[in-house]
């Protein structure tokens, strides 16, 4: 009986460490699942709005990230005018639109 015993516990001495590194193989896949899932495709836009952002030019229709409709009437280096009605114009920040519209949004 005592030998059984002392030799469970030296199995389970010798097993520790390899069971400490297979505890953490789901850790680390959920961490990789949750790479590729949520912080690859979030970069991804990011750098498609940037790129639209500095792509702005005049008569483009965007949406800015309040919700106002309007059309670009001049680029500056960090602003851009837009018409929001025949005789409306607001200057806003070129990071606050948040998208083009499309032509049958109208």
């Amino acid at each position: 009986m005592m030998a059984s015993l002392a030799w469970a516990q030296g199995v389970a001495e010798d097993g520790g460490s390899a069971g400490v590194l297979v505890s953490l193989v789901p850790f680390f896949l959920i961490l990789v699942i949750f790479y590729f899932l949520l912080i690859q495709p979030q970069r991804k836009r990011q750098k498609q709005l940037k790129v639209m952002q500095e792509e702005l030019k005049k008569g483009d229709k965007i949406v800015t990230s309040s919700g106002i409709w309007g059309t670009v009437t001049n680029v500056g280096k960090e602003t851009v005018t837009l018409q929001v009605s025949d005789n409306t114009k607001v200057k806003i920040q070129r990071d606050h639109v948040s998208r083009l519209r499309s032509s049958e949004e109208e």
